[in-house]
């Protein structure tokens, strides 16, 4: 078994649902060739390098699997019937890969991605919590701004009378 990386520039006028078809058809083909679908890295809506049937950018995406010399003749032979997709490109990342380490692979991905979001979702809570605390420290700045303006004036009264006298 191989593993496999395809970057997929798709047009960038299609709706997310149609996107998401599209994307759902790429891991079935992979699913029924007895691959291991790995990841999918959405990079989004980019410029292109040259004009491809009339367009200047395009969506990418890179699909990361395991699987056969076949799978990736019959992914491309769907890819290229597909009138959805401008541009792809398939890149054999490594040439002996078994099947248990792509799934742990798999695996650890899923834990990282479990441990990003619980990530962020600690740091909104705690920027939330900052947020309201801010508004209190707003207020209170607001009450010792009124006070430090009335000490500035006096200040700026003192340097005029000091100028009047020289």
């Amino acid at each position: 078994m191989r593993k496999y990386e395809t970057v997929v520039i798709s047009d960038p006028d299609l709706q997310d649902q149609t996107r998401t078809e599209l994307f759902d058809k790429i891991r079935n083909i992979i699913a029924r060739e007895n691959g291991i679908f790995l990841d999918l890295d959405d990079w989004g809506s980019k410029k292109l390098a040259y004009e491809i049937r009339k367009k200047l950018r395009g969506h990418y995406a890179c699909l990361t699997y395991g699987g056969t010399g076949d799978l990736v003749k019959e992914l491309e032979r769907n890819l290229r019937l597909n009138d959805d997709v401008m541009k792809f490109m398939t890149i054999l990342i490594s040439d002996d890969v078994t099947a248990e380490s792509l799934a742990q692979e798999l695996q650890d991905a899923e834990a990282a991605k479990a441990a990003a979001e619980a990530a962020q979702t600690a740091a909104a809570e705690a920027e939330q919590e900052t947020d309201v605390d801010a508004d209190d420290a707003g207020t209170q700045v607001q009450k010792s701004g009124s006070d430090a303006s009335a000490a500035e004036t006096e200040p700026e009264t003192a340097k005029t009378v000091t100028d009047e006298q020289n």
